[in-house]
């Protein structure tokens, strides 16, 4: 089984396939064609890379054109956000959640805060939420170590509760250093929360996809997609998640092509 057709299985996403073979001249390019996805509103500058691409792993070690991340800042910043007393939520946790994956990825996935698992392991998206990211990110050439996992909040709010401004001024500096250092070509945000923080918006979450974004100071580009968290909840949205994805591989070869 692909990695696509395992990752539309753990959606729930049924795939129907014909019996007969297609002469070549009607071969679907995308397999997943048959599955007839929900086609997403997008914004004039990225309507052009909607169209899903060759799906193709990345490397684990560095990507052509992505600048080698310098370890001993990197440390450094980690050590920073170890300690860090910058607001109340210091005095809950149990340890911060740094990130995890591959500092010179081209892909950062930033989440909303770390949960309760994630607070005692000290690392983002472990539970059930994690491995449908870990699907997510298979399904279209991209497994988790070959990205970088970070969170809007680097340390759980209590009884998992959405993040205060107020936190999430605390944190931003830190996760725009992670991002400085690591320079990914796409950022990809998982949620409302994620999104709306990020793109300093109250705009609905349904209104955030299909569009490229930009953030930060390098305008790096940005796409917003749905929390697996939400996706377990919510089996009706799973199928627009896939549309989300092809987005995603479309816009990266775009960026590398155009690197």
């Amino acid at each position: 089984m692909s990695a696509r057709d395992q990752y539309l299985e753990a959606l729930g996403v049924d795939v129907w396939k014909s019996r007969a073979r297609r002469p070549p001249a009607l071969e679907a390019t995308d397999p997943d064609e048959t599955a007839q996805p929900i086609a997403p509103t997008v914004t004039p500058a990225a309507a052009t890379v909607v169209a899903a691409a060759p799906v193709v792993a990345a490397p684990v070690g560095a990507a052509p054109g992505i600048t080698p991340v310098d370890e001993a800042a990197w440390q450094a910043l980690r050590a920073q956000v170890s300690v860090c007393t910058r607001c109340e939520l210091s005095k809950t946790r149990t340890q911060t959640v740094f990130g995890v994956g591959n500092p010179r990825a081209e892909i950062m996935v930033i989440g909303e805060a770390p949960g309760a698992d994630e607070d005692r392991q000290g690392e983002p998206f472990v539970g059930r939420a994690g491995q449908l990211l870990n699907s997510m990110l298979r399904a279209i050439g991209h497994p988790r170590e070959t990205v970088y996992i970070a969170n809007v909040l680097k340390c759980r709010p209590p009884g998992n509760r959405e993040p205060r401004p107020a936190e999430a001024a605390c944190c931003l500096p830190y996760l725009q250093q992670q991002l400085d250092m690591i320079q990914p070509r796409l950022l990809v945000a998982l949620g409302r929360v994620a999104a709306q923080n990020l793109l300093a918006t109250d705009t609905p979450l349904a209104r955030l996809r299909g569009q490229l974004h930009r953030f930060g100071a390098r305008a790096t580009p940005l796409i917003v997609t749905y929390h697996p968290a939400y996706l377990l909840r919510s089996p009706t949205e799973k199928r627009k998640s896939w549309v989300d994805l092809k987005f995603i591989r479309a816009e990266l070869a775009r960026a590398r092509a155009g690197a």
